[in-house]
């Protein structure tokens, strides 16, 4: 097949546009086309008034290989006409017959890091042990839920702990800056769609997914690897690891009964997400190499969904191609900090993030529908241990949690959220009143001085770097907007440091994947670090044999 990119048309082109377009750029008669498959298809809305449609497009031709081979020789000097790539996953290996207990592999976390090295595992053979402290996704979402709507925190299964990960409570969003050459991506992909994603995320730019449906893709992708010879355990949390020699022997587990078990397999994979401190701390003492990484912190911001709509695509807002639109922002301060929107999730709502007593958080949500009536984003200033905190390995987390206290404390001490319109955040008025953006943060929401609620550094840099956004984004600074606090998990304060095999720098046989461990930034990259993780494990394996 022949791969064509660049193909630019109107957003509203007829349907047979796109056969012209492929005849015009190959010289060919319409009657040469075999078939044309839609690899990519995205957008340049730099004209919001003449946007247009970009295809990556697939042609088989009529005449077959020899009618191809002609093409590709005669536009051999034209980097736009390529031979197709081959994209399909290969597994690297398959597990031995007699695989016996101490080599099968303990995925601990099953987010979507752990998810996909799982199914990867299992789908090789090596009957991978997963371990989850939060419970099934349909019990989980039920917990989650509860808190949002009764304040009935359950510190083990929440928006953070459970089946599906943090992931779970997002807009889903299935794109990522990682480079991938292997097609790791396309593999994380045609697994969604096998599960249940609706087929389109393998062809639009910016693929998303929504809470519902992720809920039971996840249960499909679960029953694969049961079926498969894996073996999931939830409500269990790893309470200890066994480490002789700098060499991972096993975990010791906390069970749902409430006893204790020794769990030996010399693979373990740490998928355990950025929220699991407990965790984090435990790694620490066992002596597992630990250092802080940056991260940042912030507020949502809401606005109506139809003003960031009609600014970012003029008259053709509402096309149902588009979609609710997003954008991306990012702004250099005077102080010399960074401000930058992350997790923005168009059509959504602010949802509460938290999984330890007495804190807030939040986060971003929507559904595929992305059809709420408000848009929000993380508004995010960058800090850096050397910086921010020094003191030690895990200072990072002290310092979210003396934030996620602060703004318990500010939000009246019952999980309401602390908020201030933007036009009283940028006066510095310590009073707010709510304009025209409704908040859709539950619990709820107390209207208070947001200035309060994180450190000056960053309160001065936001309160720039707003009025820049609105520059790009015209209403974006607009006085009815909301903010509300705090915004501390945009990602994991640690990293645990692996080498080129994939295992931890100085603990064999443990092998640090994902968001938690300082490896991916969302679920795409999280997936895709799962199946180079399982790959490195099961190669490990056979290897020791």
């Amino acid at each position: 097949m022949i791969r064509l990119t660049e193909i630019k048309l109107p957003l509203n082109h007829e349907e047979d546009d796109l056969n012209k377009a492929i005849c015009d750029k190959l010289k060919i008669a319409e009657g040469d086309i075999k078939s044309v498959h839609v690899f990519k298809r995205g957008y340049d809305a730099r004209k919001k008034n003449a946007i247009l449609l970009i295809y990556t497009l697939d042609i088989e031709l009529s005449g077959g290989q020899y009618a191809e081979s002609e093409i590709l020789t005669a536009f051999n000097k034209d980097p736009h006409v390529r031979e197709t790539p081959d994209t399909s996953y290969k597994y690297v290996a398959t597990a031995p017959e007699n695989l016996t207990n101490k080599e099968r592999p303990v995925v601990i976390g099953f987010g979507p890091c752990g998810l996909l090295a799982g199914l990867v595992l299992a789908q090789m053979g090596f009957k991978p042990i997963i371990i989850e402290r939060g419970k099934e996704v349909r019990e989980r979402t039920k917990d989650t839920f509860g808190f949002w709507r009764k304040r009935e925190l359950n510190t083990e299964s929440n928006v953070q702990y459970g089946e599906g990960g943090a992931g779970t409570f997002s807009d889903g969003k299935l794109y990522s800056q990682v480079k991938d050459p292997n097609h790791y991506g396309r593999k994380v992909m045609t697994e969604f769609v096998k599960a249940g994603a609706p087929e389109e995320i393998m062809y639009v730019s910016k693929p998303h997914i929504g809470t519902f449906k992720l809920v039971s893709m996840v249960e499909k992708m679960r029953a694969e690897i049961i079926e498969l010879g894996g073996e999931i355990r939830f409500s269990t949390r790893v309470d200890d690891f066994i480490i002789n020699d700098g060499r991972m022997e096993g975990v010791v587990l906390h069970n749902p009964d409430g006893g204790q078990e020794t769990l030996l397999s010399d693979h373990i994979i740490l998928a355990i997400g950025h929220s699991a401190r407990d965790t984090f701390h435990k790694i620490h003492d066992k002596g597992i190499f630990v250092q802080a990484k940056p991260f940042s912190v912030g507020f949502r911001i809401e606005h109506k969904q139809s003003m960031i709509d009609e600014a970012r695509f003029g008259k053709n807002a509402g096309n149902p191609i588009l979609g609710a639109a997003d954008y991306k922002l990012v702004h250099h301060c005077k102080n010399g900090r960074s401000v930058y929107s992350f997790c923005m999730c168009p059509g959504g709502t602010v949802v509460a993030a938290t999984s330890e007593e007495n804190r807030v958080v939040t986060n971003g949500m929507s559904q595929y529908s992305r059809n709420e009536r408000n848009a929000n984003s993380a508004i995010v200033v960058g800090i850096d241990p050397e910086r921010d905190y020094p003191e030690h390995p895990l200072a990072g987390i002290d310092l979210q949690r003396k934030l996620e206290s602060l703004a318990f404390e500010l939000g009246g001490k019952d999980y309401n959220a602390p908020a201030q319109t933007v036009g009283d955040f940028l006066q510095g008025k310590k009073e707010s009143e709510l304009g025209d953006v409704q908040p859709s943060f539950t619990p709820g929401i107390t209207l208070t001085d947001l200035s309060k609620a994180l450190p000056e550094f960053a309160v001065e840099a936001i309160r720039e770097a707003i009025p820049a956004f609105n520059r790009k984004i015209k209403g974006f600074a607009s006085d009815d907007a909301l903010l509300t606090g705090v915004e501390t998990r945009t990602s994991s304060p640690i990293n645990i440091k692996r080498n080129k095999e994939f295992e931890s720098i100085n603990t064999k046989g443990l092998y640090p994947a994902g968001e938690g461990a300082g490896y991916a930034g969302g679920i795409l990259s999280a997936g895709i670090d799962g199946i180079k993780v399982a790959e490195a494990v099961a190669k490990s394996i056979l290897a020791r044999r």
